[in-house]
């Protein structure tokens, strides 16, 4: 059976998230890589008498669902933070899309952020849905529940307290949300619109 590999991101010094918390979050992507590794692990041992086994795979495949999508959210996130600041291309073809959906670049960032404003743990997600080929904005609560189906993330803000709260105490989601938007290399942001909607 594959294994999932952890990716290994460089990230630069960043504006109001420090070196430790980065360090910190880290390891809470290898560790949601190393469970979904070892959760399909379990499922290949239960598997072999099914209907015994049932409730349990039940439960464990829910749990896949919540490792796996902790592990691919935050490859997108880290991956966005990667390189330094780069500014957005403001003749590219996401903010075209962007402003074609919400009427301007402006207005889709105003919503976004108070989406990433939402009382409680998730992420602040926009996706890219191959169907009506349009972004959407998302809140997830929880990786294993909410996720858009069969539509592709093009960037996530992970609002988990373990994203921000060691560096800007629970009272401080909009300064980090803020420091995100400062942080962030839209070039990447353009690329994963890109190979989306091809």
């Amino acid at each position: 059976m594959k294994k999932f590999e952890e990716q290994k991101f460089t990230i630069p010094k960043l504006k109001g998230i420090s070196e430790k918390n980065i360090e910190e979050h880290l390891k809470l992507y290898a560790g949601y890589v190393k469970h979904a590794n070892l959760i399909l692990e379990k499922i290949a041992e239960l598997k072999s008498n099914p209907e015994k086994n049932a409730y349990a795979l039940g439960e464990i495949n829910r749990r896949f669902g919540f490792e796996f999508n902790g592990m691919r959210n935050h490859e997108v996130y880290f991956r966005s933070l990667e390189g330094g600041t780069k500014p957005l291309l403001q003749d590219g073809a996401f903010v075209k899309a962007v402003a074609e959906h919400w009427g301007s670049f402006d207005a889709w960032l105003a919503e976004f952020k108070a989406i990433a404003l939402t009382r409680g743990i998730g992420w602040a997600c926009l996706y890219y849905d191959p169907v009506s080929k349009e972004l959407l904005n998302a809140w997830v609560d929880e990786q294993h529940m909410g996720q858009l189906a069969n539509s592709t993330l093009i960037f996530g803000l992970d609002m988990w307290e373990h994203a921000f709260v060691a560096d800007y105490q629970p009272s401080g989601k909009k300064n980090y949300i803020e420091d995100f938007f400062a942080n962030l290399n839209w070039e990447v942001v353009e690329e994963n619109y890109n190979m989306a909607s091809r």
